[in-house]
């Protein structure tokens, strides 16, 4: 077996060694070949200089510099299309992925699954941070359309042919986790401890993970103008219903439903489902708009060399 393992870094200076340190020795005893991709997403720190110097010592290991910060599932696309070998590892650069835990989600891909999610025993996050990812594992399950959404993480496995699937996407908003559904539907996921993070703080805050639940269900679903379209149905039912009740009281008692206020109720109701509804559509319209300029998903200021001998 042949591996390459990706890492999205950000950031991350002074966690890199000892994640080499421990990466190698798996990779070493997992794998006959195997390279070890850093692709640093703008990080204003020295983990670019860290990277350039493990990569001057380790023929296996080499780096790419982003122009810019911009995202980890970006970057590790970037990552994932300058992989080498057949079978794809990508996990976090802070540690709380144990490399140690990489044989179990190889053991899982060998029967016959095509991508295998190391899920934590018990994620070591706050409240808030916690509450985030669940609501951003609902969005995937109904994005992704597969049961196995729920127990997604950034500790993966996966054949490498799976992004031929996704190979010529340009769209400016990725989420590797919609992109792997395209190519493939055979999904497991197996329990693997999640360790502390050793230095600094998670760079995914709250506001964060819920900008990328948005960005999901309006870049790769069509889920929230079905929504639009319920709520706008529903809302059109109860405008009937409103008006046959405004008719009847008319034709029955002779009078008119007396109040500004009952009228003005009625008025912001409808009027908040469809600035509601507006704003869904101008969510599409903004992609589509991103998607006529062209945006670049990433692009590379510099890469470490390659050298000769592998690992």
């Amino acid at each position: 077996m042949n591996i390459s393992v990706i890492i999205p870094v950000y950031n991350s200076e002074k966690s890199l060694t000892a994640l080499v340190k421990r990466l190698q020795p798996v990779l070493e005893t997992e794998a006959m070949e195997y390279e070890l991709i850093f692709v640093n997403d703008g990080s204003s720190d020295q983990s670019w200089d860290v990277i350039c110097d493990l990569s001057a010592t380790r023929s296996w290991l080499r780096g790419i510099n982003l122009m810019r910060n911009y995202g980890q599932h970006n970057a590790l696309l970037c990552g994932i299309r300058s992989a080498r070998y057949e079978t794809i590892v990508t996990m976090d650069d802070d540690l709380q992925n144990p490399p140690e835990e990489i044989p179990k989600l190889l053991k899982k891909l060998d029967e016959e699954y095509d991508v295998v999610y190391g899920t934590p025993q018990k994620e070591r996050h706050g409240f808030w941070r916690d509450m985030a990812s669940q609501v951003t594992k609902a969005v995937l399950k109904s994005t992704m359309g597969v049961q196995v959404a729920r127990n997604v993480s950034a500790f993966r496995v996966f054949h490498s042919n799976v992004r031929n699937a996704f190979a010529d996407y340009q769209g400016p908003f990725v989420s590797i986790d919609v992109l792997l559904t395209w190519g493939t539907t055979r999904f497991a996921a197996v329990s693997v401890r999640h360790d502390q993070r050793r230095e600094g703080l998670s760079n995914y805050t709250f506001r964060k993970l819920l900008t990328h639940a948005i960005n999901m269900m309006t870049g790769f679903s069509t889920l929230p103008l079905r929504l639009a379209s319920v709520v706008g149905f529903g809302f059109s039912l109860f405008g009937f219903g409103v008006l046959v009740y405004v008719v009847g009281r008319y034709l029955i008692q002779g009078s008119s439903v007396p109040g500004f206020a009952f009228l003005a109720a009625v008025i912001s109701i409808f009027s908040g489902v469809q600035l509601f509804s507006l704003g869904i559509i101008g969510e599409y319209l903004a992609r589509m708009h991103y998607r006529i300029m062209e945006r670049p998903v990433y692009a590379i200021r510099n890469q470490t060399q390659l050298k000769e001998s592998e690992g």
